[in-house]
């Protein structure tokens, strides 16, 4: 996450987990096995871990349970109050995708949160991360992408139709990649990128290093 979207996730903090946990009806489908989803990125991950956008720590948690070192990465003071408060004597880091210190990660994750980059800086973010990993190592994640952009177009559409100003907003306002730009940018970078669709909104991302860094 960026710098550009702290209003949203101060404001968003206190009622984060209630709204993945599907109370709020307009976000009820980007959320839509939330738990699983998680659990699918969290068994990808190969220790020691970076986590991006740490938020609550609903993703810390399941890595530390798995007996994974994890790296908490959140820029939000208000997220990071919950997740310290929620999961004692994690290590947690002010930053965000172009800010951390990451020495010696053999994954980098997030969940919900790579969509705050453009694409120009997704591709920086790779780039920093294939700087980081060794070969094998992997970047897995999972978040809102589409298809095509007529895809991204139409859920938008469906949105206002359903009076879901605030998610149609969101869709219109942040970042949300097209699937073969993604690809591109990881593959520019030496991985091996594979995708696998969560629910309407959600795909997973695995990426692994396949060589070197230039």
């Amino acid at each position: 996450m960026t710098i550009r979207f702290m209003d949203v996730f101060t404001e968003w903090a206190a009622s984060y987990d209630e709204a993945v946990t599907g109370h709020d009806p307009q976000y009820k489908d980007v959320f839509l096995r939330y738990d699983e989803i998680l659990d699918a990125v969290a068994e990808r991950a190969t220790t020691p871990v970076t986590e991006f956008g740490a938020g609550t720590g609903n993703l810390t948690g399941r890595l530390l349970a798995r007996g994974i070192e994890v790296t908490a990465v959140e820029p939000s003071p208000e997220m990071r109050e919950i997740l310290i408060d929620k999961i004692k004597d994690v290590n947690v880091q002010d930053g965000h995708f172009l800010s951390f210190d990451a020495e010696g990660t053999n994954s980098f994750v997030s969940t919900y949160a790579f969509h705050h980059l453009t694409d120009t800086e997704k591709g920086e973010a790779i780039g920093l991360m294939a700087d980081i990993l060794p070969v094998g190592g992997k970047i897995v994640y999972a978040d809102t992408m589409f298809l095509t952009e007529q895809e991204r177009l139409d859920v938008i559409r469906e949105a206002r139709e359903k009076q879901f100003d605030a998610l149609a907003d969101d869709l219109e306002r942040e970042f949300y990649p097209i699937i073969p730009v993604v690809q591109d940018l990881f593959e520019k970078q030496g991985f091996n990128i594979s995708f696998e669709r969560q629910n309407k909104f959600v795909w997973l991302v695995e990426a692994e290093k396949m060589e070197e860094s230039a």
